[in-house]
């Protein structure tokens, strides 16, 4: 499974910064060691210059040429050389004054030595002028220095590729790790976002702050699913315990004699009131059944289909001009029922807020992984500052309150397709109004 690209990011980041701070370590210890051999030089020098300077300044240039000349011929590691008033080689291992190594009147510090090639081999060398006009050299080979501190550059290169391949590692697992808990939380925002307010993260609570942020979810979700079951309650209760008297009203009025007038007003008042609570209902235990089971597979085209045949005459007669394209074989997992009056919502809406003339048109399409079912029209449309609210329960513009209804279709509408997964857009159009919903597909295999 290929991980995404947040967790490549800290993975490359954990690496980078192991890596770094590995390297800067072995860079001072380097470093460390470089300034170390250098300094070893330079006492060698200083401590031969010193004791050559001594024996010239107690018993001048022939004990010193004899000093030369015996640890030349001892095998001593170096190069010697001396020089006469006049440049001529007095003793030495070398045939000239190399290049670039100059000389102090007296005394020697460090700074003095300088690094030169003789045969292709590096040394580090100091000279200077000893009194009567002779000139001294004296040199050690860096050969051993050079080959320690290569194999460290390389102990240092080895280390460093282990150390990116362990940082690597270790932030691969580390990332992996913080992304699966992430991956979880994103997992349970899904199903909570599509209706399941009881779904909750498995297993106890760890003790660091992902754990904390997991027990903050959860009491938030506690809290919205108390909040919710609360208002569902309340809805319910109002309408189960006002329908009852309305149906008693209702019957009473049938009992009321020479005021037909009256009473027909007063029964279709109540009935209008009954079809609210009715409505009400309807989107509470669609809500309620929201990520339940309890569903079937469903021929969305031919149950699309049917209902059309029943709103396209009432369409025609109200001078609109209905025209519907009807993809076959679409199935979905659903309630028949509910399904068949969120699209029966949709067309009454449509043909009662059309006028003459306006076009009305039913789409039902696989598209985007999704069974696509749309109706649009070219009527009036909606208010622009309605559309945040439109499926809200109660929702109506101010120009429709002519208009038979209470603004609860699309709360309805919206409910059905939250029971069923689905999602519910209203995309922008340019003239009248649109609505569509994607319904998850049902495989072949699935449909029984």
């Amino acid at each position: 499974m290929s991980l995404p690209r947040a967790t490549l990011r800290l993975a490359a980041l954990v690496a980078a910064a192991v890596a770094v701070l590995s390297l800067a370590g072995m860079a001072l210890q380097y470093r460390l060691v470089a300034d170390r051999l250098h300094a070893g030089q330079v006492a060698l020098l200083a401590a031969d210059m010193e004791g050559l300077g001594a024996l010239y300044d107690q018993r001048r240039i022939i004990a010193l040429r004899q000093a030369i000349d015996y640890r030349l011929a001892a095998g001593g590691p170096g190069l010697l050389l001396l020089l006469g008033k006049q440049g001529q080689v007095l003793a030495g291992n070398l045939a000239e004054w190399p290049g670039g190594v100059p000389r102090t009147a007296a005394g020697f510090t460090p700074e003095g030595a300088a690094v030169f090639t003789v045969d292709g081999a590096r040394h580090l060398g100091v000279a200077r002028d000893l009194p009567g006009g002779f000139a001294l050299l004296v040199a050690h080979p860096l050969a051993a220095a050079d080959a320690t501190l290569a194999a460290l550059r390389r102990g240092i290169a080895g280390i460093a590729l282990a150390m990116l391949a362990a940082g690597a590692a270790v932030g691969w697992l580390a990332a992996r790790r913080i992304m699966a808990r992430i991956r979880a939380i994103n997992a349970l925002a899904d199903r909570v976002a599509a209706g399941d307010l009881d779904a909750r993260l498995p297993g106890p609570r760890a003790g660091d702050e992902f754990g904390l942020l997991e027990t903050h979810v959860h009491a938030m979700l506690d809290r919205i699913g108390n909040l919710n079951r609360a208002t569902h309650r309340l809805s319910d209760t109002i309408a189960h315990e006002l329908r009852t008297p309305l149906n008693r009203m209702l019957q009473k009025l049938t009992r009321i004699a020479g005021q037909e007038t009256v009473v027909d007003d007063l029964r279709a008042e109540m009935r209008a009131t009954i079809r609210i609570f009715d409505s009400l209902l309807d989107i509470s235990r669609a809500e309620a059944d929201a990520g339940a089971g309890g569903l079937v597979p469903v021929d969305l085209s031919a149950l699309a289909a049917e209902v059309w045949d029943l709103y396209e005459p009432l369409a025609e007669d109200r001078g609109l001009t209905p025209a519907a394209e009807i993809a076959p074989d679409l199935w979905i997992l659903g309630d028949r029922t509910l399904i068949a009056q969120a699209l029966a919502n949709l067309l009454d809406n449509a043909v009662k807020f059309c006028r003459p003339g306006d076009a009305l048109r039913l789409t039902l399409r696989a598209e985007g992984g999704r069974q696509v079912l749309a109706l649009a029209d070219t009527g009036p449309g909606m208010p622009a500052d309605l559309r945040a609210t439109a499926l809200d329960r109660f929702t109506r513009a101010g120009r429709d309150r002519a208009v038979a209804g209470h603004g609860l279709g699309l709360a309805l509408v919206r409910a059905i397709a939250v029971r069923h997964g689905a999602r519910l857009e209203l995309p922008p159009v340019a003239q009248g109004f649109a609505v569509e919903i994607g319904w998850p597909p049902l495989p072949p295999e699935a449909r029984g």
